[in-house]
């Protein structure tokens, strides 16, 4: 009985080390793409500013 509570809590740890690594990856990728994603959002939102015109 032991071992299987031994076995679910280490299943749970990997759980959580999963979590942390994809964490760290999105972290990675926003900070290597960081110029990327910028123009894109200032791209979006001028859309966005442009539509609001036509509307008003």
């Amino acid at each position: 009985m032991e071992l299987m509570k031994s076995f679910v809590k280490s299943e749970e740890a990997m759980g959580v080390v999963e979590i942390i690594l994809i964490i760290v990856v999105l972290i990675s990728m926003v900070a290597i793409f960081k110029d990327e994603i910028e123009d894109l959002v200032d791209d979006i939102w001028d859309s966005i500013e442009n539509s609001a015109e036509k509307i008003y």
